[in-house]
């Protein structure tokens, strides 16, 4: 029996269609934002994905017209388009929702693709060894996104729909994420978190600070009971691209100790950073 998170929070997995990671983790914040240009169809279209994205729920067209303020006519054939490119998709009860067109997009960035091409094979050893499920993270605005899973191959395990999102300061991945960052990178992702709560955040970087020392983060998953998440960096040179994760099954019978999993994530995370090294800088 395999336990998938994704049925229990299928509103945030949707609104995850709409994920391109960051990738490019160094734009200045502060440059001048100014619209020097404008294209009002693409705005338009933009408009559209970025609300359909927010709701946890679908819309039809009058819907997505209130919203934008908007009339029917001057979206219609935007919403025809966007369907029809496969960006958005009829929900079976009727409305828009997105799909994940735009995320596999973000995916074939190339220093995602060769993230995932030379992770997932040491992925699969590691759920093979540990009989656990694990889990890839990326960082995306102000939350942390899963960009690979691989599941476990026993009877009993969790597992974590790809593209599903957790807020920053909700994620036990996201803070090992951030205990690996230059602080203008924590500002910059800091800086994109809505309605941020300073003692939240004083306290998820007093967790970053211990797991930056210990080198990874063991905590009681604040979304599952029952699951304790063992989470160690994927870096690129010193900064983390990525964070693996294996959420801990505490099951009755023979299994590998939450100990030894956690030393058999920290190796294959330091093998993947290694592959990641080695592949960055081939001829």
């Amino acid at each position: 029996m395999l336990f998938d998170s994704s049925r229990a929070c299928r509103p945030v997995a949707r609104k995850a269609a709409l994920v391109v990671v960051d990738a490019d983790a160094d734009a200045d914040p502060d440059a001048d934002t100014e619209q020097k240009y404008r294209a009002p169809a693409l705005e338009k279209g933009l408009d559209i994905l970025e609300l359909l994205a927010r709701e946890s729920r679908p819309l039809n067209a009058v819907a997505i017209s209130d919203r934008l303020k908007r009339s029917p006519s001057e979206l219609f054939r935007m919403i025809q388009v966007l369907e029809h490119r496969g960006f958005i998709r009829q929900a079976p009860g009727g409305g828009f929702v997105p799909t994940e067109k735009l995320f596999a997009l973000g995916m074939e960035q190339p220093p995602i693709k060769t993230l995932l091409e030379t992770a997932l094979p040491q992925m699969r050893e590691l759920t093979r060894r540990i009989g656990q499920s694990c889990h890839l993270t990326m960082r995306s605005g102000g939350e942390i996104v899963v960009v690979a899973r691989i599941e476990s191959s026993e009877q009993i395990g969790f597992t974590v729909r790809i593209g599903h999102r957790r807020p920053m300061l909700d994620s036990n991945s996201a803070v090992v994420h951030f205990a690996f960052l230059d602080e203008p990178d924590r500002a910059r992702w800091i800086a994109q978190i809505p309605d941020l709560d300073p003692v939240r955040l004083d306290d998820f970087r007093e967790r970053a600070l211990r797991a930056r020392e210990r080198g990874f983060e063991r905590a009681k998953s604040s979304f599952v009971v029952g699951i304790t998440d063992l989470a160690a960096p994927i870096l690129r040179g010193v900064a983390a691209a990525a964070v693996l994760t294996v959420p801990y099954v505490q099951s009755i019978g023979e299994q590998m100790r939450v100990d030894d999993v956690l030393k058999h994530l920290r190796a294959t995370a330091a093998e993947i950073s290694a592959g990641l090294l080695v592949s960055d800088h081939r001829v």
